[in-house]
């Protein structure tokens, strides 16, 4: 079996792995059909999060269940398992946001092919203004007051203050960024009166509605996977992720 591991900073092979096997009765094995790159996967890949090295990578994939432990009922094999991650995020927001019944959305994009896609998924304005510009962007299309929520899809300093600076008094942000080097002012933030929250998102919750969306075509969430590449060249994938030459890679076996 081959698979993807990171062994420092950019230095992503594609080599060798043991074949796995069932060891506990919660196992299950999947023969992978597609996978592809997580955003949070390019911490560690800039050596900005720390992780024990050589680690095998990669949290998103798609594929058809070969075996399974005696304690496995949800699952047999020939299903399809599906993992969804947190990749594009921002992007995505844009379309939940949109599903979510929201009248106006705002999409805070440099990038002329992301903006344009943003707007396919329902952003109502695109602002290339970061930081103070940023805010003072928000701040003079609601005539000072702030937006009622802000999705916060970075985990950087900067976005995460321009986030709540962005927002009204009584409004949420929400990051699902993840965050790194991120400090806040507890006495700001709290005379600020934004409701502040985040984690990943409860995705079996959700999931049942989604897949129907996206069975039904009314959404098509797929836009994002702008790079499609086989799994030999993972490397490449996080190299285009990292430059932002893609918005999202797709890898296949």
């Amino acid at each position: 079996m081959r698979g993807t591991v990171l062994h420092g900073p950019r230095d992503v092979r594609y080599e060798e792995r043991e074949a796995p096997r069932i060891t506990k009765p919660t196992d299950a094995i999947i023969r992978i059909s597609a996978t592809c790159v997580c955003g949070s996967d390019l911490w560690p890949y800039r050596g900005i999060e720390w992780i024990a090295q050589p680690t095998p990578m990669g949290h998103e994939y798609c594929g058809i269940v070969e075996e399974v432990g005696s304690a496995v009922t949800s699952v047999k094999p020939g299903s399809t398992v599906v993992v969804v991650g947190d990749g594009a995020v921002g992007l995505l927001a844009v379309l939940s946001a949109k599903q979510m019944g929201a009248e106006r959305i705002v999409a805070m994009s440099r990038h002329e092919t992301r903006q344009k896609l943003a707007r396919e998924f329902g952003a109502t304005d695109i602002f290339a203004e970061r930081g103070d510009a940023g805010v003072e962007r928000i701040k003079e299309m609601t005539k000072g007051i702030g937006a009622d929520a802000v999705l916060e899809c970075v985990g950087s300093q900067e976005s995460m203050m321009q986030a709540i600076r962005s927002t009204r008094p009584g409004g949420f942000v929400s990051y699902v960024g993840v965050p790194h080097g991120v400090e806040l002012n507890g006495g700001k933030l709290f005379h600020s009166h934004v409701h502040l929250h985040g984690g990943p998102a409860p995705v079996r919750r959700y999931l049942p509605r989604l897949i129907n969306l996206i069975w039904n075509r009314t959404i098509n969430p797929g836009r994002v996977f702008d790079l499609t590449l086989p799994l030999e060249q993972v490397a490449e994938g996080y190299r285009a992720m990292d430059e932002r030459r893609a918005i999202k890679a797709l890898l296949r076996p």
